[in-house]
C-alpha cells in the first residue's frame, strides 16, 4: 500500500505512470481504501474455439485453394474465416497441417478426413483405460513411392 501512494507522489513525468496514478485516485474516489488494498480485476482468458470453427478451417486448409494462389497462408486463411493467424496455425499445428509445405503436404480427397483425424488423435491424447494404442501403416515403402512420385523406375 506505501509503495503504491509513494508511486503516486513521484509520477510526474511518465504518461503511463501518471495514468496508473490516475486510475488508483479513481479507485479511492470510488471505493475508498478497500479500492486501493487490491488491483481490479482484469479480462479473463478468451474463449477456446468451438469444434466447428476448427473443423472449417481443416477442412478448407485441405479442400479448397485460395483465390489467386496455389496454397493457404496462415493471415490469408485467418482473414478468410475472420480469425486471428495464431489460431489458424495452432489449429494446423494441432492436426500437423503444413499446407505450405509442397512436397510433402498431401490434399486428402476423404470427405471424412477431419472426423477421422479427431477420432485418432483423441485415441493418442486420451486412450481408453488399460487399452494400448498402436500405429500401424498399411502401405509399404514401395507402395507409398509409387503413390507420390508414379514416374519413378521400381
Amino acid at each position: 500500500m506505501g509503495g503504491r501512494c509513494r508511486h503516486y507522489e513521484d509520477c510526474s513525468g511518465d504518461w503511463q505512470d501518471q495514468r496508473t496514478a490516475y486510475r488508483w485516485r479513481d479507485r479511492y474516489v470510488e471505493r475508498g481504501i478497500e479500492g486501493l488494498r487490491r488491483d481490479a480485476s482484469r479480462p479473463g482468458r478468451k474463449k477456446p474455439l468451438d469444434a466447428t470453427t476448427i473443423e472449417r478451417v481443416v477442412h478448407i486448409s485441405l479442400h479448397e485453394k485460395p483465390p489467386a494462389g496455389t496454397h493457404w497462408s496462415a493471415r490469408k486463411l485467418a482473414r478468410a474465416v475472420s480469425l486471428s493467424h495464431t489460431s489458424v496455425q495452432r489449429i494446423w499445428a494441432a492436426h500437423g497441417l503444413k499446407p505450405h509445405l509442397t512436397k510433402t503436404f498431401k490434399l486428402s480427397n476423404d470427405r471424412q478426413f477431419t472426423e477421422k483425424v479427431q477420432d485418432i488423435v483423441g485415441l493418442y491424447l486420451d486412450p481408453p483405460d488399460k487399452a494400448l494404442v498402436l500405429c500401424i501403416d498399411e502401405k509399404s515403402q514401395i507402395q507409398a513411392l509409387d503413390r507420390t512420385q508414379p514416374g519413378l523406375p521400381m
